[in-house]
Formats: structure tokens, C-alpha cells, sequence
């Protein structure tokens, strides 16, 4: 399974945002024989048939029962990552210097973005020659930025007493000097003309996203190093299971959710609090004629899997960490536990991981965070909110959560492709 890893780091560099993602997942989808949708079309569905629908960063991906819809296993993860996104009047000036302005998009850990090569990536609408509204995504790797860090002569304190940034003041990246001569137009607009032709730029949905691509760590290549690995490890482990489940069920439905802006909460159109799981589930029902009373069954028999990284255990901050729940990197997937249900995981929905989990002689760890510090949250108590569906929480552990520059262990990933792959078959 070696190989999986090395599509995985490809992935990684070919996925810089969501919408890029979700591009890359449906690429990958398509090549195992899963069929595009357009939700704005009537869906002509076939039993046994493999399918996915792109909305936004989100997509889904599911396969058929071949006889009746009887129940279903729904995996769940997210496409995008914490970030600096682009104002939508970015361009500055300060002295001879042109800036772009940017903005916070989730928790990313903010000290990590400073001194780093970044480009600009994401999407646009622009006019076409002919005056039509076009949506491209873009990836603007040929100008990079920087966002420059004081220097410790003119602040001496901040090995001691820790950097303090301005998320106004000190998050602008420096794109280039001012020139007499230089073009009419903005930095982002002359930049933008030299990956596509167009005739005026009307918005955007961009993000500053580091040049540094995703690399093997350790002495025997042991680790993983890269930006976003929250969350697109579990996204690549869903796709890679779907993708590798070939043994179609009579009854049961398998389905995998790629969700966008968990970052920023899920409350959007494409987010897990929309209702893109309810609306496809719906339609999957018309064709095997499910009413009301029956998609409440269906719902009470099925099973939904959130995968999202969790905490890693930090050698230099042992005293983070619940000293008895350790969910250390290269000792398998970790099942995460929280009494005030941030993370949706039960006695029985953990039982039946972890009982899958050894049954093919898969380590498994336990995750709870300490008492005097708050856990953060994924898509699962959300999907079993609005979906009453049984949920439990899973992921492998990452060092340097929420930073631009993220490590998990390789084994740690093939495991939950192990686990994945057999949940769904």
C-alpha cells in the first residue's frame, strides 16, 4: 500500500484549496468509474451504479445497492484548512511597497505563516471575451509573496515573552516594489492575466497558500510533512476506500461527504450544516421509492464516520496532554471521546470501530482531552444533530494542528485506508 502514499503527497500538492480538492477528488473518483452528477439536472440514478456531485469545495461520492436501500455507512471529512484569505479590495500601497491584504479564515496558527514563500490560489469569476460570467480556478505560483516578521533588534523580547501579531496590522504579505513604469492595474489583476485570458475580474474566493510542497520526514521516511493534512488526510482516505470498495451491496448504501468550511463552522450552503447530505440522500431514495416512514428506518439502521486528525501527542508539551490518553503518532487511528459530545462517539458507535479495528489486527487508541482545557469539534455532532444518524469520531494524529507546515506518520494513514476499506465492504 506504499504507493497510496505516494498519490496521497501528490494529492497534497495538487490540492492548495478546497476548490482544488474538490477538483483533485472528483479527477480520482472519475477514474475508478464514478459518475458525475449536476444537482441542477434531473438525476437518472441506476442501481449498482457509482456516482459523485461536486457543490462548491464540497463533493459526495456513493455507490449503490443493487435490490433495496436498507441502511447506509457514510463517511465524512473536510476540504478546507485554516488560512489568510484574500480581501476583496486586496491591493495597497506603503511607500514603494505593494501589499495584498488579507484576512483570517478559521484558527491557523499565525506565527507559522510569517517568512514562508506563499502564492495565491483559488477561485474566480471573471467575464469572458464575450461578455459571459465564467468561474476558473486559478493557481498564481509564478509571483510569490512573503509576509516579512520583525527582526529581533527591533523586537527583543519576543523569544521571552512571545510574538503578538496584529491580525490587521502584521498579516500583509509584501508582492512587489512600485515601478515608474509598471502597468496599469492592480498586482493581483496583472498576475492573474498571465495564467488566464479574460475580460474583467468581478470576485474571487482566494487564499495565500505556502510554495513549500509536501515531503517524506525521518530516517526511514517515517512521517509526513505538509500544509493540510487537517483534514485532506481523512478526505484522501475516503476517496482511496471508496475507490477500492468494489464489492457492491444489495442493500446497503456507501457514501463518502467531502465538506467545505468546517474551518469556519459548516453553516453555509456547502457546509455540513447544509442540507447537501439530506438533499442527496432524498434523491438516492426516489429511485428505490423510499417514503418518509422508510427514510426514518433507513436513517435508524445507518452509520456515519466522522474523520477528522486529532491532537497528536507533542514530546515538548507533555503537560497538554491527558496523561492516560495519549494518541501518539505511529500507534494506529485514534477513536475521540468528549462528555460534552464535541466529538460524537458513544459506547456502542466507538465499540463497533474499535471491534472492526481488531478484528483486522489494526492498533487503535483512545482520545480525550484534559479536564482543564477545551476540545475542539468536527463535522460528527453536527451530522448527528440534523441527521440522527449513530456517529462516531475517528482520525490519526498530527503534530502542529492548524499550522501551515503539519507531520503525521505514514503507518498511521495506511491503517485507516485498512479500516476505511473494510468498514465499507
Amino acid at each position: 500500500m506504499v504507493h497510496i502514499l505516494d498519490d496521497f503527497k501528490d494529492f497534497l500538492n495538487q490540492s492548495p484549496t478546497s476548490y482544488h480538492a474538490a477538483q483533485e477528488l472528483a479527477e480520482r473518483l472519475a477514474s475508478q468509474d464514478f459518475q458525475p452528477l449536476d444537482e441542477k439536472e434531473v438525476w437518472e440514478l441506476k442501481k449498482g451504479e457509482r456516482y459523485f456531485t461536486i457543490r462548491g469545495g464540497s463533493i459526495c461520492a456513493f455507490s449503490l445497492p443493487t435490490s433495496t436501500l436498507d441502511k447506509a455507512m457514510i463517511l465524512g471529512s473536510h476540504t478546507d484548512s485554516p488560512a489568510l484569505k484574500v480581501k476583496p479590495h486586496p491591493d495597497f500601497n506603503c511607500h514603494n511597497m505593494s501589499l495584498v491584504g488579507a484576512e483570517v479564515y478559521g484558527g491557523p496558527l499565525l506565527s507559522s505563516w510569517l517568512n514562508r514563500d506563499l502564492c495565491i490560489a483559488g477561485r474566480v469569476v471573471v467575464s469572458n471575451m464575450r461578455g459571459n460570467l465564467e468561474e476558473r480556478l486559478v493557481w498564481l505560483d509564478d509571483a510569490p509573496l512573503s509576509i516579512p516578521q520583525l527582526a529581533i533588534h527591533l523586537d527583543r523580547e519576543v523569544n521571552d515573552k512571545g510574538l503578538i501579531l496584529n491580525k490587521q496590522e502584521n498579516l500583509a504579505p509584501l508582492a512587489c516594489l512600485r515601478r515608474e513604469n509598471q502597468e496599469i492595474g492592480s498586482y493581483l489583476e496583472r498576475v492573474l492575466r498571465r495564467h488566464i485570458s479574460y475580460k474583467n475580474l468581478y470576485s474571487f474566493d482566494l487564499f495565500l497558500v505556502p510554495m513549500e510542497p509536501a515531503r517524506f520526514l525521518g530516517e526511514e521516511g517515517e512521517f509526513l510533512s505538509s500544509y493540510r493534512l487537517d483534514n485532506l488526510a481523512s478526505a484522501h482516505a475516503c476517496a482511496t476506500a471508496m475507490g477500492y470498495s468494489t464489492k457492491v451491496s444489495t442493500n446497503t448504501l456507501s457514501m463518502a461527504m467531502f465538506w467545505d468550511h468546517e474551518e469556519i463552522g459548516s453553516r453555509t450552503t456547502e457546509g455540513a450544516a447544509s442540507p447537501f447530505l439530506k438533499d442527496v440522500l432524498r434523491r438516492i431514495g426516489l429511485l428505490y421509492h423510499t417514503d418518509e416512514e422508510s427514510f426514518i428506518r433507513f436513517k435508524a439502521k445507518s452509520f456515519f464516520l466522522s474523520l477528522d486528525v486529532a491532537h497528536g501527542f507533542n514530546p515538548n508539551y507533555k503537560k497538554k496532554y491527558e496523561p492516560h490518553h495519549l494518541p501518539l503518532l505511529g500507534a494506529g487511528v485514534v477513536v475521540k471521546y468528549n462528555a460534552d459530545q464535541k466529538y460524537a462517539s458513544t459506547a456502542t458507535t466507538a465499540a463497533f470501530i474499535a471491534h472492526k479495528a481488531a478484528s483486522l489486527q489494526l492498533p487503535y487508541q483512545s482520545y480525550v482531552a484534559r479536564n482543564d482545557m477545551n476540545s475542539g469539534s468536527t463535522v460528527g455532532p453536527i451530522v448527528a444533530h440534523n441527521m440522527g444518524i449513530a456517529t462516531a469520531d475517528i482520525g490519526i494524529p498530527l503534530l502542529s494542528m492548524h499550522s501551515i507546515r503539519e507531520i503525521i506518520a505514514c503507518s498511521d494513514q495506511l491503517d485507516m485506508y485498512s479500516l476505511l476499506t473494510a468498514l465499507l465492504e
